[in-house]
């Protein structure tokens, strides 16, 4: 038997110790790298949140801009290099009507610049705004916001534009109510919306009023949300339609208001070389080319008046066409449109032959005209009546106060457009028609407000 081998088995002693440090070494180091990351990664989060607090007050800065630049419209007559000016001016006023005292501006002929304006007082969020005309079309607007010490700016662009729809998308416009009576028809003469009519009448409940056989062919649009429309008599219509009928299928009540553009008479005055006064000979069978009437001639056009060109009506006067009136002209009356007191007044009594400015003979004395097509009168602060009967009218008719009555009627090649507050009325044996195929730009001396349009392709982060 053999004998048993006995197993001897070496110790290292101390080593589980020494690996136990070591790994505790090893979760201690990284627990140390943990906690720092951690603390890293909490400071990188927290200035993420600062930065873009910053750039939501930046965001919150440029609505702010955005709601009063929104509001901003400019005279269409003013120079690409006063833009910037009118501006200034409309936002001050802006800020000014609607008591808003906490937005600051100022303006240095060059830079609009709103310095700070505070969104919230308790964690100190503000923003400021800076805008600039780059171009003869574009301003920029910069706006900054501020949190702590953090800095963000946000840039976009607004271009110059005009208002898409104009009164002079409808046949009749007025700021005032209008009234048809008699066996008067409105119609267009290619379709009925040619005929549609745009009515205002703010002041005024009863917007539109229509008896006996009168016909409005288009649909009737009003601003005055609690207006009333009366149809009296059997004929009395709008949109094909009679009655209750017709107002519900063819009248919109609380329409967004629609632009009136300023007439410029002065544009025209230039033209007008020829002076008519009190002791001008205006009774025979005469021609008349670029005239001047006089403040205070009232003269009377009795006989047959051949007028060619501009006939420039100064204020205050009282001019009227008693015997046939053959114009090639455009009537222009230098009052103001917001002269809804009648004063003024272009009577057209006789009957009336009109042709486009762009038929007179290319002449020296008509240079420079041929091209200012659109429009037939344009008398702001003048009442206009028509009592004769015409063929045709060459444009559009613009004044504060209308009136066609008696006979008067034919086709008007564009618009009826009222600016008084004053019932627009239409009455007698006469049908109007309205060709307004083709019109798409502004009559000749109607300028439209220019307004900004954001761009928001020009969105854009900066550091400045």
């Amino acid at each position: 038997m053999k004998p048993a081998k006995k197993l001897i088995r070496s110790e290292r002693k101390g080593s589980i110790f020494i690996i136990s440090l070591i790994f505790l070494l090893v979760f201690s180091a990284l627990a140390v790298s943990t906690a720092t990351l951690s603390g890293t990664n909490s400071k990188v989060a927290n200035n993420q949140q600062k930065a873009n607090s910053a750039r939501a007050c930046a965001e919150s800065g440029l609505e702010v801009v955005r709601f009063w630049l929104n509001r901003v419209s400019i005279p269409g007559n003013t120079a690409p290099g006063q833009r910037l000016n009118q501006i200034a001016s409309s936002l001050q006023e802006e800020l000014s009507t609607y008591s808003i005292n906490n937005i600051p501006l100022y303006y240095d002929g060059s830079t609009i610049d709103i310095p700070s304006v505070t969104l919230n007082s308790n964690i100190n969020q503000t923003f400021s705004a800076m805008i600039t005309q780059i171009d003869t079309d574009t301003i920029q607007v910069d706006v900054t916001g501020i949190y702590g010490s953090f800095i963000r700016t946000i840039r976009v662009n607004y271009c110059f534009g005009t208002r898409a729809n104009t009164v002079f998308d409808f046949g009749v416009a007025t700021r005032g109510p209008l009234t048809l009576s008699g066996n008067i028809d409105l119609d267009g003469i290619n379709i009925s919306v040619e005929s549609n009519a745009y009515i205002e009448s703010e002041n005024d409940i009863l917007a539109l009023s229509i008896t006996g056989n009168s016909q409005i062919a288009g649909d009737v649009k009003i601003v005055n949300p609690i207006a009333q429309v009366d149809l009296q008599g059997g004929q009395a219509g709008i949109g094909g339609e009679t009655g209750q009928d017709a107002v519900d299928n063819h009248v919109k009540f609380g329409v967004p208001p629609t632009e009136f553009p300023e007439p410029f008479p002065s544009y025209f005055e230039s033209f007008a070389t020829n002076i008519i006064d009190s002791n001008t000979d205006t009774s025979s069978d005469a021609t008349f080319e670029n005239i001047k009437i006089l403040a205070g001639s009232n003269p009377t056009f009795s006989g047959h008046a051949t007028l060619k060109g501009i006939v420039f009506i100064e204020t205050p006067n009282i001019v009227s066409f008693t015997g046939t009136a053959d114009l090639t002209a455009i009537v222009v009356g230098d009052g103001d449109w917001t002269d809804d007191s009648a004063t003024n007044q272009i009577h057209f009594l006789g009957d009336v032959q009109s042709a486009s400015i762009s038929e007179l003979p290319y002449e020296e004395q008509f240079a420079g005209l041929h091209d200012e097509t659109g429009t037939f009168v344009m008398a702001p602060g003048f009442h206009v009546s028509f009592g004769g009967s015409f063929t045709t009218l060459s444009g559009a008719i613009a004044s504060n106060g209308i009136e066609f009555f008696g006979n008067a009627g034919g086709i008007i090649n564009g618009s009826v457009i009222n600016y008084s507050d004053e019932d627009m009325t239409l009455s007698g044996n006469n049908d109007l028609y309205f060709n307004r195929s083709g019109i798409d730009d502004v009559p000749s001396g109607f300028v439209p407000e220019i307004i900004l349009y954001y761009n928001p392709t020009s969105y854009s982060e900066v550091t400045l």
